[in-house]
């Protein structure tokens, strides 16, 4: 028992988590995906993708903006967070892709993307910028590692490549970043409509900034009470303007775009994903937003250290709803005790790996450090942030379970006959049908086109909106088509009035547009 008691008890707790992931590691290997997750045909991307890929290679984002800020950019006041920074992405995604092989049905088969072409894939594209940016990130955390082995050619040979790697490293960062938004853009009618949109891409990619700068604000409070280490105020605090400018135009933007395509009242109606919002982007986003603000030049270390962890939490709040809260699906879902152990472990593997690589390699500068005996204490820690997160946790999840549904609302919802008739699903529900469209088409047009959405539903024996707004044409329902050229006109148009699906739209003996559907000024 004394024996045990000299065992730190975060070692101890280390020990534990590692061996409670690697029994559903083998139970993942050996009874498959069903017998380690509650996934299934309905629902294949769960915790697994929501938290360690989409969080993983999101939080790893500082790695690239870091290094453009000080390689690019030239900026090195920044470079005492440049090298944990860049260890943390390069970790970051070497667990995203042990994480990939436990996901994958077939892990043996990771490989594949690689040398099996599917350029049409959105998945395709991830797979390269991934494999090809944990090259870049190997290539440039291996001035570490030559520094230590004594390797001088190798050294230099890296060094003069340096600012090119970290170029290519932030070209493919930018790239996969908004590819996992993507990935999305192809399920418009089962994502929530407060979290799909035409530019979830682009949302990705800003959310992914501000955590990756966020992430290296914590990383380096945890660092200099752990290492022994100083903190840079001044350098943390020039990054927390540089997140507070991201995450004004991220919040903008996202209140802009829901405004635009007629969502923001379903931030109002009480539901399970209503509640998972605003604790994403109010508690996550605003709230962290105004407190800096606020703050101004005089924020004090705890409380930055704070801002940041709220920043992060939002994030993962966000990937957590796009992946899961804010899927429809037939089946419910809730992730089984062995895919949580199996991320905890890959979690506490990183946590590991970076306090190995601190420890040997050049990581942290070595004028930072403190004389022994110094060790920072825990002030950084805001008084009372662990019992307001707990309670902030404990009240979101009584909210949730009390919420209703989303399938819940679907079901009592009362459709209105046009609704109904067009099987839209509620996030689109119209009150009306819209009122006739005038379509102008191009100059070589014999006239307008006035396009009826009652004509269209009544001819239709199980019409569907999404056929035109989500494929044909690629639009919301707060939009009007906009073609050019009379190629383009007839093409659209023609996927249904091709003489078969529906009447065709150009006269078959001429080969002119057809006068009823055109009218002259």
């Amino acid at each position: 028992m004394k024996r045990l008691a000299l065992v730190p008890r975060w070692w101890a707790l280390a020990a534990l988590i590692l061996a409670v992931g690697a029994y559903a590691l083998w139970i993942r290997f050996t009874q498959g995906l069903g017998g380690a997750s509650n996934l299934h045909d309905t629902f294949p991307w769960g915790f697994w993708v929501g938290i360690d890929v989409l969080v993983g290679v999101g939080l790893a984002a500082g790695g690239f903006t870091i290094a453009a800020t000080v390689y690019v950019l030239n900026l090195k006041k920044y470079e005492p967070v440049s090298r944990p920074s860049l260890l943390t992405a390069f970790l970051g995604y070497l667990l995203v892709t042990a994480a990939l092989v436990v996901d994958i049905g077939r892990p043996l088969r990771l490989w594949h993307p690689l040398i099996m072409w599917n350029p049409h894939s959105v998945m395709f594209e991830v797979a390269w910028c991934v494999t090809l940016y944990t090259t870049v990130l190997a290539l440039e955390f291996s001035p570490l590692v030559f520094e230590k082995l004594g390797w001088h050619w190798p050294l230099r040979a890296i060094r003069a490549i340096y600012l090119p790697l970290v170029i290519a490293g932030v070209l493919l960062s930018t790239l996969h970043q908004s590819s996992l938004g993507t990935l999305f853009l192809i399920v418009p009618e089962k994502l929530h409509g407060l979290w799909y949109s035409p530019v979830l891409p682009a949302f990705f990619f800003v959310s992914a900034v501000a955590a990756g700068l966020s992430m290296s604000i914590i990383e380096s409070f945890i660092s200099s009470k752990v290492f022994s280490r100083r903190l840079e105020h001044d350098v943390l605090l020039g990054i927390a303007r540089v997140t507070v400018v991201v995450l004004a135009v991220y919040v903008t933007w996202r209140f802009a775009d829901l405004i635009g395509r007629g969502m923001l009242p379903l931030a109002f109606v009480y539901s399970q994903q209503s509640v998972m919002f605003w604790a994403e982007i109010g508690f996550g986003a605003i709230l962290p937003l105004m407190l800096i603000l606020a703050s101004g030049d005089k924020i004090k270390e705890r409380n930055l250290f704070f801002y940041a962890l709220l920043v992060v939490g939002g994030f993962v709040l966000n990937r957590v709803n796009v992946s899961m809260t804010g899927m429809r699906n037939i089946e419910t879902y809730f992730p089984k005790w062995s895919e949580v152990a199996i991320t905890m472990m890959i979690i506490t593997v990183g946590i590991l790996l970076f306090g190995l690589a601190v420890r040997h390699l050049n990581v942290l500068a070595k004028s930072e450090y403190l004389e022994p005996g110094t060790t920072p204490g825990m002030g950084w820690f805001p008084r009372g942030a662990v019992t307001a997160v707990a309670v902030f946790f404990v009240v979101l999840v009584l909210l949730v379970r009390a919420a209703p549904t989303r399938t819940a609302i679907e079901a009592q919802a009362k459709p209105i006959p046009a609704a109904e008739a067009l099987n839209v699903q509620p996030d689109f529900e119209l009150s009306h049908l819209p009122k006739d469209l005038t379509l102008s088409g191009p100059e070589s047009s014999m006239g307008k086109v006035i396009f009826s959405h009652e004509l269209h539903v009544g001819m239709q024996e199980k019409p569907d909106c999404m056929q035109c707004h989500a494929n044909t044409f690629g639009l919301g329902f707060q939009h009007s088509p906009k073609l050019e050229g009379q190629e383009a006109w007839h093409k659209a148009c023609g996927t249904c009035h091709d003489g078969k699906t529906a009447s065709s739209s150009v006269d078959d003996e001429t080969g002119e547009s057809c006068a009823s559907c055109h009218k002259s000024e």
